[in-house]
């Protein structure tokens, strides 16, 4: 039964199931949102598993939590999908959280302000499964770069552009000089331990949205340029991964374009492995 405010319990009849947003703390401009299962003990001792769900340009995240409830309830996990506002650093920035660090942001400090705010009220993980869908699959993949040790399993989906796992070329077509411009080197020995998905829909050809010319700081010819589709993307992703030895499931769904909906099933597939193989290792 859930608890009503007043009874001296942390959480109140609005911190179970499709919660409100909530303001973040540490930062007030920036928000989320979760899916706590109804069945969420305060009084257990036990530690509930967390799945991050970042999204797209769109910014709907409350349709990605709302899509994790059954899986939420099925595998007694708790789902957080924050929200990262338009102009934040800059008016009309569209953009910028996909890169990590934009206008005097970093948004992988906000992500991880996010994850410890919750863990301390709903007793979640601090180490996470994370998700991320065409523009959160631009996040997803750089975040993985700095602070793999965070994560218990990472889903790629669909990223416009790809940074590829390149210790020659500078971000953000590399990562050289992750170090000097974040504050963070990639910990290929962390990353090999990461459970990794790269998810992308069969019909994901068009590439209007995702042209890029040559003399961006973002253009890599034949990855990153004006005709090659997201799938190519991903799989220039994938085999750079698997250059320095990190497994990669790569998932294509048929019949889908680029949709968030239609893929969430594969990934819903995936995070259940994941969340199996850890249970089987614990003692």
């Amino acid at each position: 039964m859930r608890n009503t405010p007043g009874n001296g319990r942390l959480l109140s009849y609005y911190d179970w199931g499709a919660t409100p947003y909530y303001a973040l703390q540490a930062d007030a401009r920036f928000s989320y949102c979760m899916y706590v299962p109804q069945s969420y003990d305060e009084d257990a001792s036990r530690e509930y598993p967390l799945v991050v769900l970042v999204h797209g340009t769109e910014r709907w995240p409350h349709m990605y939590r709302d899509a994790f409830a059954d899986f939420c309830e099925t595998h007694q996990c708790i789902v957080v999908a924050p929200l990262f506002p338009v102009g934040v650093g800059e008016a009309g920035d569209l953009n910028g959280y996909k890169y990590l660090d934009f206008a005097g942001v970093r948004y992988d400090r906000v992500l991880l302000q996010i994850v410890d705010e919750i863990a301390a009220k709903w007793r979640s993980a601090r180490n996470f499964m994370l998700f991320g869908f065409s523009g959160g699959g631009h996040f997803s993949h750089r975040f993985a770069y700095l602070h793999p040790q965070r994560l218990t399993g990472v889903s790629i989906g669909a990223p416009g552009l790809v940074t590829l796992l390149d210790f020659e070329a500078p971000a953000w077509r590399g990562v050289a000089d992750l170090r000097e411009r974040l504050g963070n080197a990639v910990d290929l020995e962390a990353l090999r331990r990461v459970p990794v998905q790269m998810v992308v829909g069969a019909q994901d050809t068009q590439t209007w949205e995702i042209a890029i010319a040559p003399g961006s700081p973002f253009h890599i010819p034949g990855v990153n340029d004006e005709s090659t589709d997201r799938i190519g993307r991903l799989r220039a992703l994938q085999a750079s991964w698997e250059r320095h030895d990190i497994a990669v499931r790569f998932d294509i769904v048929p019949g889908v374009a680029h949709r968030t909906a239609p893929v969430l099933p594969t990934v819903q597939a995936f995070f259940a492995d994941v969340m199996r193989a850890a249970r089987e290792r614990s003692p």
